[in-house]
């Protein structure tokens, strides 16, 4: 309970209110894509603690989709996650880091475009060198500067309740919250619905430690669900009402470090409290990403899904560093390639993805094994709910942004040869 919400809160609440504003067009729709954006984290949530404890391996998507579909669709989610998920993650939350450093620097403007990407670059390549050179570094880094997010949130949340005791809450009252500055498509509405869900990533993270429960029968995991989503819901919905009781819609949009703005209008002379605390948020994020996804690729070419050079650590330093550098350099290209909301859209897309396809394992499960032990079995609505929702997500997604969605989806593709040449061809000779 304690470790689930944690790890959902992150640098996505500071991320994407203005993507999810941008898609609505109205403050009441964006607010609701909020709550909604909660609720469909839970309904998969809930799908992805049958499946944990149901097969009861550590990787969680990757295990799970390798068990039911077989060791090509496995590896496309891990290829996927490796050249897609994991970089485009690093590289959004690198380059909000470098935003809010520099927003105070170049308060009338946007910060330039070459000072950004450096500065992403530079705080990139330190906490691969912190990651390369210890663990005990890098977890310490977590540790601390988790509070960063928390500092910022609360202080957010707070004076947002004052602002509304106040009577500033102009643009929350209906006849203002749905005054549509434009009409939004039901491709708006996929897009804003990616833009939210970037903030909820994180949601299938007990499936890590669903092996360690003391008595899944119980239902603890449903329960620390019920629990920890509508609190992030929470956190996230009245984030964004503190926002607009400090600004208007346009002046959101014109801002590129919305909580920055928001310290500058409402705290006075504490208002270098808020950069300071995103800037620690991301930073931690950052490391938080570089460890985990370096992991990731160490466990896939341990399995042989991945060259065997990424399975290796330093003698020293007991760290993956040949998975840390090919995680670095991904990101460092990526970043070089699209904005921030691009980012989003893209990885979010993905990430959806495997989402989906690791659900319906959950229906193909039912109707394989029908008999095969389930500590958590969830009523059949629910995946069915999930994947309705995934499938309207992904077709307007696809419709609204064909290009951005059209390279992710040829991306994982390319992984289909590396597969058949690189794992499936047993008796290859030594050289390929």
């Amino acid at each position: 309970l304690s470790s689930f919400p944690g790890n959902i809160i992150g640098s996505g609440i500071f991320i994407s209110p203005k993507g999810v504003l941008e898609h609505t067009g109205s403050v009441g729709l964006a607010l609701i894509i909020w709550v909604l954006g909660g609720g469909v984290a839970a309904l998969g949530s809930l799908c992805y603690a049958e499946l944990g404890v149901t097969i009861p391996k550590s990787g969680g998507d990757y295990s799970y989709v390798t068990e039911i579909f077989g060791g090509l669709a496995g590896f496309l989610l891990l290829w996927s996650a490796v050249l897609i998920m994991y970089p485009t993650s690093l590289a959004v939350i690198a380059l909000t880091f470098s935003n809010y450093v520099l927003q105070p620097v170049f308060p009338n403007c946007i910060p330039p475009y070459n000072a950004s990407r450096i500065l992403s670059m530079v705080c990139l390549l330190l906490l691969t060198w912190v990651n390369s050179s210890s663990v005990r570094w890098a977890t310490r880094i977590q540790d601390i500067f988790t509070a960063g997010k928390l500092l910022a949130l609360a202080l957010i949340i707070i004076v947002g309740f004052i602002q509304i005791f106040k009577g500033n809450y102009e643009e929350l009252t209906p006849s203002n919250a749905f005054n549509f500055w434009m009409t939004p498509s039901v491709g708006h509405l996929a897009l804003a619905f990616l833009q939210g869900s970037f903030a909820f990533s994180g949601w299938n993270f007990l499936n890590y430690v669903t092996e360690e429960l003391v008595d899944p029968r119980r239902q603890n995991l449903p329960r620390a669900i019920f629990i920890s989503i509508p609190l992030v819901t929470f956190v996230y919905t009245f984030t964004n009402i503190a926002y607009f009781t400090a600004m208007s819609p346009q002046e959101l949009l014109s801002s590129n470090a919305v909580a920055v703005t928001f310290g500058e209008k409402l705290l006075g002379y504490f208002s270098w409290v808020m950069p300071v605390s995103v800037a620690l948020s991301t930073f931690g994020g950052i490391n938080g990403y570089l460890f985990t996804s370096s992991r990731l690729c160490f466990s896939g070419a341990r399995e042989g899904h991945l060259p065997s050079l990424l399975a290796m650590i330093h003698v020293k330093h007991c760290t993956p560093i040949p998975a840390l550098l090919v995680c670095c350099l991904a990101t460092l290209i990526i970043m070089l390639v699209g904005d921030t909301y691009t980012l989003i859209n893209y990885v979010s897309f993905i990430n959806y993805l495997c989402y989906g396809v690791t659900i319906i394992g959950l229906i193909v499960l039912r109707w394989k094994k029908p008999k095969i032990f389930r500590p958590i079995k969830v009523n059949l609505l629910i995946p069915i709910t999930y994947l309705a929702f995934w499938a309207f997500l992904l077709i307007f997604s696809l419709y609204s942004e064909p290009v951005v969605c059209g390279v992710g989806l040829i991306i994982i593709l390319t992984g289909v040869p590396v597969f058949f040449l690189g794992v499936y061809w047993r008796n290859k000779p030594k050289c390929v």
